[in-house]
This record gives structure tokens, C-alpha cells and sequence, in this order.
């Protein structure tokens, strides 16, 4: 008993000495974590309970170290000076003097659009230049050379220079001093440069003049004297009267004759155009041009330029195969040695404001695309820096009260004669917005594909001449057509691509237009969203819009057991 009793005592000491080990543990433990850690690190409220840890202390320190360095790295977006990004959150805003980093994420304004609790949000790009890229490149060329840039220094000849000076143009955009050079030695162009930048005098200048110096060396009487030399190809009947009206303005006082061919009105318009003698430049539509040519209306054996204007368009599958058949028919040139010999072939010049799709596989078939001279503006594919440009998110109902409202808000700053194009993705929506502004009063008129040629004709030119200050239309008034006097785009519906962005937009901010250009666009569908977010990414990272083409692909080879 009395061995048992002093063993008894023994365990009791030394439960009272672990007991004691673990006490010192615990205080231990809570004097290496703060309150908020220990209560992590218990499972339990009492006292007596053993202290288990959950999270390891190191890592613990490093979860601490991060939240810190998140939190000392959260750098302001909004600096002193202009404004690049105006949201509705101030948080939001991005400064125009403000980098984003090369892997730093931006803050979209954009970025919960797709919650339907977003109606009403909005964000602005603003302007952060006062000219077009165009013009202040050609400024600051005139600056560094201490001299005028003109038309004389790219070897155009006198004549033709006083034909622009009465038209009130006397110095090249940039675009036109890249081109105007190449296309009188005879190169093949592939010219992509930003809409508005004077494209369409980069190629019918030169063209004009070689047409002059050609016809000096002709014999009036000569069968080539009366064939057409020259044809260009354009998307659109409004795009071709507005090319041919620029084109008869320079080629008037020498006697050279322009004519028009569009499809819409029957054969017969087709072979009216080619009776009697043959125009010296042919502005055209595909479709026309195909069915002239399948009736022997036009002979283009002595054809020395071929150009496709707003190529985007024109190598888009509704037009490609179209444009293959033009091409078997002509013989174009595969080296700028070609262009000038005594068999002169076809010089090939493809403009347009976005690199089209495509365009690699159709040219490699016709010509040599490594001897084709590329031209592609410091500003292609990205957004205006001198164009204001809103982004409303708006339910679709309210899309009406809301275009409403804006036209009225133009009216009150810009006047009366302010106009305003809208954009609509479909027909029916045109004509049923058409419907809704003439019960609510407002002037307008409307321009769609699926109207009569009858009814197209002269609706573009009202507009221009400012009869109607208020044209409802579909893309098919966003490719190349000369918009100077619009204050105001507004993309009822957003538009499908960022291509169609960039035409849409281009309707403003150009050569000759009036100051002070805005968009407008309405976004109301989930789908609309993440080109949104990406067109505001590109603004805030000042980069190119994603996913469009940068040059040309090289077509892949066939395999030599593939079948032809």
C-alpha cells in the first residue's frame, strides 16, 4: 500500500509538471500572435483547452506582407492636367499623363456591365489632341524642315497643283506624301492609314497625272486613246458618285471624262454608260463592272491602273469572288518594271482604312506580293485621339428618349444646321427608328441597302448639302463617304466588329470636317460589353484595338498530294 501510494503521488507530480509545460506553451503562443491571429489559431473559447495552430506562422507573415504591399502599390490613376477616361465613378478616371505598366491590369469602367443594375453608367474617352495624327505629323515635318511641304515637291505637275489650290488644298496629309511618290514610279500599293487622312487624292492625284503626261505622249487618234485606262472600285452607288465627283474635278480642265456604273438599275443603265466614247477613269461597283464586262461593254486591254478602295470591304466573301473575276480579266503587274515598259500592265492600288482580311490569298494569284509596297499609318487601328467619344449603358427601350435628347443637346450648342449620323445594324431597325423620330418630330431622312436605287439616289447628297441635317443609315454610310460637316455620330446600335467601330467613328475628326466631333454610342445587350471593354482597354493602354489584321498573310502552299 504504501508503494502503491507513493507511485500514485509520482503520476500526480507529473501531470502537474506537463500541465504546467503546457500553460507556459499557451502563454508562449499568445504572446507571438495578437488577438485577431489567436482567435484563428483556437478552436475553442476556455482557457483550459489546448491551442491548435491552423495556419503556419510564416505563412501567415507573408499573407501580411502582401496585403501591405497591395495596399502601399494602390498608385492613383489621376494626375494633373487633361483628362483620358471621364467615368461616372471619379475612381475611375484615368489622366492622359498616366502609363499604364506593361503588366499592370486597368480599372474598367466598363468592367460589371453585364449586371443589369449598370443602366445609367457611362464613361467618356476624351479628346487629348486638337488636330488629326495626319496633320501634326505633317506639321511637325514642316517644323524640322524649316519649309512648306506642297504638292510641287512631290513632282506633281503645275496644272493639277492650281486645280487643288482652287479646290483650297494646298498641302499633303501624311498619307499622301508616303503614297503619292510610290504610285508615280509604278510600285503595286497596299495603302492602310486611318479614316479621313485624304486616301482617295493619294491615289487619284498620281493616277491624273500620268493619265496627262501618257495622253501628251499619245496620238489623239490612236485606239488607245479611247479606251478606259483607269478603274476604281468602290463598295457603294453613294461612295462611287462621291469618288467621281473628286475624280471629275481634277480631270475637267484637261478633258479627261469620268463616268459612273452602279448596280440597282438593269443592263441597260450598264450599257448606257458606254455608249459613245469610253470613259478615261470608271468609278464602279462590283457587281456592275461583272455584268459590263461578261456583255463585251468595256474593253480593258490598255488599262493601267486598277485600284479597290475601302479594301476592307471589297475581300470580304460578298464581294471576293466578284473581285477574283475582275482581276482574271485584267493583266496586272508583278513588278514596278512592268508598269513603264512598252507592254505596260495593270498597276494594282488597294486602299483602305483597316488591313482586309484575306487579301494575301487573292493578290498572290495576280501578283508578286514580296515586290507589293505596304504603307500603314503610325495610327492604324486605333481609336482618334481628337475625337470626343461616349460610352452610355442604356435598357433598349430607352435607347429612342436617349437619341432623342442628344440631337436636341446638339441643336441647343452647335445650332440648327448641326447634323448628326445614325448608326443602325439592320434595316428594319432604320426604317422603325424612322417612324419613331417623325411622330416625335424631328427631320430626318434614311439610307439603308435594301431601298430601291430609285430611292437611294440623291439621298446621301441631301444630306451633304445640308438639306436633311439628321441621316438614319446603315454601314453602308460608313465606308469612305466624305462626312465633313457632321458634328455628331451616334451608334444606336453598337456596331458587330471592331472594324465597323473604326468606320463608324471616322465619320468625324477628318480632313476639312468641322471642329469638335463627338460619338455616341448606346450600349444595351450582354454581347455588346466585351468589345466595349476592349475598346476601353485600348484607350487606356493608348494600343491598337485587338484582333485586326497588321499586314499581309502569306498564303500557305499546297501539299503536292493535295488536289487542285
Amino acid at each position: 500500500m504504501q508503494s502503491l501510494r507513493v507511485g500514485c503521488v509520482a503520476v500526480a507530480a507529473s501531470r502537474c509538471h506537463l500541465l504546467r509545460g503546457l500553460a507556459e506553451v499557451s502563454a508562449c503562443c499568445h504572446a507571438r500572435f495578437s488577438p485577431d491571429q489567436t482567435r484563428f489559431y483556437q478552436t475553442g473559447a476556455k482557457p483550459q483547452d489546448t491551442v491548435i495552430i491552423r495556419v503556419p506562422l510564416n505563412l501567415q507573415n507573408r499573407v501580411e506582407n502582401v496585403k501591405q504591399t497591395r495596399v502601399r502599390n494602390k498608385i492613383s490613376t489621376v494626375k494633373a492636367g487633361k483628362l483620358l477616361i471621364q467615368s461616372k465613378n471619379p475612381t475611375l478616371n484615368q489622366s492622359a499623363g498616366y502609363i499604364l505598366g506593361k503588366f499592370e491590369t486597368p480599372n474598367l469602367c466598363s468592367k460589371g456591365w453585364k449586371h443589369r443594375k449598370s443602366f445609367g453608367d457611362y464613361f467618356i474617352i476624351r479628346k487629348i489632341k486638337d488636330v488629326a495624327p495626319h496633320v501634326a505629323e505633317v506639321q511637325e515635318e514642316e517644323v524640322t524642315q524649316k519649309t512648306s511641304v506642297t504638292f510641287n515637291k512631290l513632282h506633281i505637275c503645275k496644272e493639277l497643283v492650281e486645280v487643288l489650290d482652287n479646290m483650297g488644298i494646298t498641302h499633303p496629309t501624311t498619307v499622301q506624301l508616303q503614297t503619292i511618290p510610290k504610285v508615280l514610279k509604278g510600285y503595286n500599293i497596299l495603302c492602310a492609314a486611318e479614316t479621313g487622312s485624304g486616301k482617295t487624292l493619294s491615289y487619284l492625284l498620281p493616277i491624273v497625272h500620268r493619265l496627262l503626261k501618257a495622253g501628251q505622249e499619245l496620238d489623239v487618234y490612236s485606239t488607245s486613246a479611247k479606251k478606259t485606262r483607269t478603274i476604281i472600285l468602290v463598295p457603294s452607288r453613294e461612295l462611287a458618285e462621291q469618288v467621281a465627283a473628286v475624280s471629275r474635278t481634277l480631270c475637267a480642265p484637261f478633258g479627261l471624262l469620268t463616268r459612273t456604273v452602279g448596280g440597282g438599275r438593269g443592263v441597260g443603265h450598264i450599257k448606257s454608260v458606254f455608249q459613245g466614247d469610253h470613259p478615261d477613269v470608271l468609278v464602279a461597283t462590283p457587281g456592275a463592272l461583272v455584268k459590263a464586262l461578261q456583255r463585251h461593254c468595256l474593253d480593258v486591254s490598255e488599262l493601267k491602273f486598277l485600284v479597290v478602295d475601302e479594301a476592307d470591304t471589297m475581300f470580304d466573301p460578298s464581294f471576293s469572288d466578284m473581285l477574283k473575276r475582275i482581276f482574271s480579266r485584267t493583266n496586272i503587274a508583278r513588278d514596278a518594271k512592268e508598269t513603264r515598259g512598252l507592254e505596260k500592265k495593270t498597276q494594282l492600288l488597294v486602299v483602305g482604312a483597316t488591313f482586309p482580311g484575306g487579301v494575301g490569298e487573292v493578290l498572290s494569284q495576280v501578283t508578286d506580293l514580296g515586290k507589293m509596297v505596304i504603307i500603314k499609318s503610325k495610327m492604324l487601328h486605333c481609336l482618334m485621339p481628337h475625337v470626343k467619344q461616349t460610352f452610355l449603358k442604356v435598357k433598349g427601350e430607352d435607347k429612342i428618349l436617349e437619341l432623342n435628347q442628344a440631337l436636341k443637346m446638339l441643336r441647343h450648342e452647335k445650332g440648327e444646321g448641326s447634323s448628326a449620323l445614325v448608326f443602325c445594324n439592320k434595316s428594319s431597325t432604320v426604317n422603325w427608328l424612322g417612324y419613331s423620330l417623325e411622330e416625335m418630330g424631328v427631320q430626318h431622312d434614311r439610307l439603308q441597302g435594301e431601298m430601291p436605287a430609285v430611292v437611294r439616289a440623291g439621298i446621301f447628297q441631301k444630306f451633304q448639302n445640308g438639306t436633311v441635317n439628321v441621316l438614319i443609315c446603315t454601314d453602308i454610310a460608313s465606308r469612305g463617304l466624305d462626312t465633313s460637316r457632321v458634328n455628331l455620330v451616334v451608334n444606336y446600335d453598337f456596331p458587330e466588329s471592331h472594324t465597323d467601330y473604326i468606320h463608324r467613328a471616322g465619320r468625324v475628326g477628318r480632313v476639312g470636317s468641322v471642329e469638335d466631333g463627338e460619338v455616341l454610342s448606346f450600349v444595351s445587350q450582354m454581347w455588346d460589353v466585351e468589345l466595349v471593354q476592349s475598346i476601353e482597354t485600348a484607350a487606356r493602354r493608348r494600343t491598337s484595338l485587338p484582333g485586326m489584321e497588321s499586314g499581309i498573310r502569306e498564303p500557305k502552299p499546297k501539299a503536292e498530294n493535295e488536289e487542285e
